[in-house]
């Protein structure tokens, strides 16, 4: 046995009473650079109320997916019109308009549409910037509903030849408002670029909570995302811990390589493809083909990762908007008996929603050695072995041991926290998802 050591559904009529400057390398590619800041960090939590909070994103976040399976007959139209997001994770510098405005946004893979709060708004959630103000910037511009951005909105509506949106995110959340241009900046230092004519939705009727952000940039497979409308299907992240106050980084186009970030201990590179889901065709999907706990292979049957042809739900999506990976309950039922037979230690009981249930009594009693067994998640191609502080936390509030993943009554989600500390490429354009482990503080 192998073994290691101890994130308004009404509309109202009143809501509406190039050339790029890039940084290039000496190829010539155009790409950026940017730091992602986690929307907890600096508020002065205990790890305990980090957790806590992870736990109840993360819940609001596979909700959002497990929603798919109680629509109505339609169901994959339903999906195409709810985009499944949530608050997401990871905060993302950038400034829009002319003079550029600094605003944070989350950075969503589950979605596709830019959008920001502005002035003047009807309904409006609290952030920590004001309100972008359109009638300041002189390359704001209205986009028309024949235009082709307005028909690639999942639901568009129009109001005086101008096309509006409405966004829901499966949790409460939505934003509605006005498809626009405008001129955006990305990126810190000397890859900064400027890029007019970025299509994003100026939200004046928004509900929900933006977690220290003013708005959200998806990242989708979607033609309204950011790496769709940039034209450069290359992003890739290394994601420090939910846990940690160092800051993450993201990078665009040409500085999207995993070359510089793998070490003489960090095994080769890895690659598995994407799938399509048809009900949800902006996610990113991966074919999971099971787990191995402690060496072992658990007998998951493949159609627990599946996805459902009829209804599109079910399937294995890598979220950088949901903390903690959720698994499939047959999945996660294997996972967590294999655990409780392997550690040796005692169940302890969830007392609290924002609790995770498979947690051990800690510190074990003296002169008992513990090992807990290694955790590796195998997809078409690709096996990641995760490090024993990406599935094994101690709780804060309890002292206790805990296994960080929880049970889905859906489909499963990847989450930020069991890829941290990895450097994690997305490639559109060959459709594939590259990995490696990296020490992401120190990039």
């Amino acid at each position: 046995m192998a073994s290691i050591p101890v994130v308004l559904l009404v509309l109202l009529p009143v809501l509406l009473s190039s050339v790029v400057v890039a940084a290039a390398r000496s190829d010539g590619g155009f790409g950026f650079q940017a730091t992602l800041t986690h929307i907890d960090a600096g508020a002065g939590y205990t790890e305990a109320q980090l957790l806590s909070r992870a736990v109840r994103r993360s819940r609001s976040r596979v909700a959002a997916l497990q929603s798919l399976a109680a629509t109505a007959a339609d169901a994959i139209t339903t999906a195409r019109i709810l985009v499944l997001a949530s608050q997401g994770e990871y905060l993302m510098r950038m400034a829009i308009g002319t003079p550029p405005r600094d605003y944070s946004a989350i950075l969503d893979t589950g979605s596709d549409l830019i959008w920001t709060q502005c002035a003047p708004c009807m309904l409006c959630v609290d952030q920590p910037t004001p309100f972008f103000d359109p009638a300041k910037s002189p390359t704001y511009k209205k986009l028309s509903c024949s235009s082709p951005m307005c028909d690639a909105l999942y639901y568009p509506s129009c109001y005086k030849d101008t096309c509006v949106y409405q966004y829901f995110y499966g949790d409460s959340a939505s934003s509605a408002g006005v498809l626009a241009n405008e001129t955006f900046t990305f990126g810190t230092n000397d890859t900064r670029v400027t890029v007019p004519n970025i299509a994003f939705g100026c939200g004046s009727l928004n509900a929900g909570y933006l977690y220290n952000g003013s708005g959200m940039v998806g990242f989708g497979r979607g033609p309204l995302s950011l790496v769709s409308q940039l034209g450069v299907p290359r992003f890739s992240y290394c994601l420090t811990s939910f846990m940690s106050a160092v800051p993450s980084r993201l990078y665009f186009g040409v500085y999207a390589t995993l070359n510089s970030s793998n070490t003489s201990d960090a095994g080769p590179v890895q690659s598995t493809p994407f799938i399509v889901n048809p009900a949800l065709p902006t996610m990113y999907y991966l074919n999971m083909t099971g787990i191995s706990v402690g060496g072992d292979l658990l007998p998951i049957e493949p159609s627990v990762f599946a996805i459902n042809d009829d209804d599109g739900t079910g399937g294995v999506v890598i979220d950088s908007g949901a903390t903690l990976t959720y698994l499939a309950q047959p999945a996660y039922d294997m996972l967590r008996q294999a655990f409780v037979a392997l550690v040796g230690l005692p169940l302890v009981n969830a007392t609290s929603p924002d609790d995770l249930d498979t947690c051990f009594k800690w510190p074990p009693p003296p002169r008992k050695i513990v090992t807990m067994p290694e955790l590796v998640l195998h997809f078409e191609g690709a096996d990641m072995e995760l490090p024993l502080e990406n599935y094994m936390l101690i709780d804060g509030s309890t002292g206790n041991l805990c296994l960080a993943m929880a049970a889905s009554d859906g489909g499963s989600i990847i989450g930020s926290f069991q890829h941290s500390n990895f450097h994690v490429l997305y490639d559109n354009e060959n459709s594939l998802l590259s990995f490696v482990p990296a020490p992401c503080n120190l990039m």
